[in-house]
């Protein structure tokens, strides 16, 4: 394998740029290098300044790099989409300009990406981890999604040459198996890649393993993350937002939860993954004291498996 460990501002609670308690984007750049990590994505839409020069001195006087921006918003509605694709083209314009991530030989697309998420829908939100008594999109509503993503994704392709990647998200309207599956038939390889995440996919009662092999060929890009089992049975049990349960604690280092890194690591290394894998830990932002610490113990422990 030829693998490059990165981290994202999520690990610090970086994920609504409207919370009054985010960090600043400068520590979170300081404690991403003294953490020992060379790249990082670029987070939230918003939280790190669409300024080319004053994020390349930052980066590049840090020794750091992007590996991808974020589109993290309401991918269902026909009306988001002159939103979607003005923030396709800002993250675009910018990410493609800063310091450029290295890319191993047998690496599919270079990065830096565009990892596209669902979020904003608070009937999603609260059924977060539940497929049974989650709702599904009707199919007027799911195709104005596909046709959300393929423009997201042409524009990026076309205008840019960024290969969009599409990540299934606890809480939105792409989370769970049969909705993966879906997307699958629905957005072709041609168009977009797949960033599958093994916290989110364990979140929604899939196995990460099973779920990585067979999607090995959409298989972009990945994000690692651990999950606290007790706190999920408990979050599992009360009617709780996600990142609610992601301030409580339920994701936690990568080698203090339940995930099996050593068998991902068998499996990437016959599937001869290559490329770049996030890692992640959502969290409270009034709790980002501990995120340097926990974002080290997460990458020394991945080097201690085979990463």
């Amino acid at each position: 394998m030829s693998i490059t460990i990165t981290t994202a501002p999520c690990c610090w609670g970086v994920d609504d740029v409207r919370n009054p308690n985010l960090p600043a984007w400068e520590l979170v750049f300081d404690e991403v290098k003294a953490a020992g990590y060379g790249g990082m994505e670029l987070g939230p839409y918003g939280y790190v300044p669409l300024d080319i020069g004053k994020v390349s001195q930052a980066l590049t006087s840090r020794g750091l790099y992007i590996v991808a921006g974020t589109i993290f918003h309401d991918l269902v509605s026909p009306d988001n989409r002159e939103e979607l694709l003005r923030q396709t083209h800002e993250i675009c314009a910018l990410i493609t300009k800063l310091p450029r991530p290295p890319q191993a030989a047998g690496q599919r697309f270079p990065a830096p990406y565009l990892t596209v998420m669902d979020w904003g829908h608070d009937e999603r939100d609260y059924a977060a981890g539940h497929s049974d008594r989650a709702p599904r999109l009707n199919d007027r509503d799911w195709q104005g999604m596909m046709d959300n993503i393929r423009a997201i994704a042409d524009l990026a392709r076309t205008a840019y040459g960024v290969r969009a990647t599409i990540h299934p998200h606890a809480g939105g309207y792409i989370e769970f198996e049969d909705e993966i599956e879906r997307l699958a038939r629905d957005i072709k390889s041609e168009v977009a890649g797949f960033c599958l995440d093994t916290g989110h996919t364990w979140y929604a009662g899939m196995d990460p393993v099973a779920t990585l092999e067979k999607y090995a060929d959409r298989l972009d890009y990945i994000h690692f993350k651990d999950i606290d089992r007790p706190v999920f049975e408990r979050v599992m049990s009360e009617r709780i937002r996600f990142f609610e349960a992601c301030a409580q604690g339920v994701m936690c280092p990568i080698g203090n939860g339940c995930i099996d890194y050593p068998a991902i690591r068998d499996l990437l290394t016959q599937l001869d993954y290559q490329g770049f894998i996030t890692v992640e830990q959502e969290r409270d932002p009034r709790n980002a004291g501990g995120s340097l610490a926990d974002v080290k113990l997460s990458r020394d422990y991945l080097g201690s498996v085979g990463f």
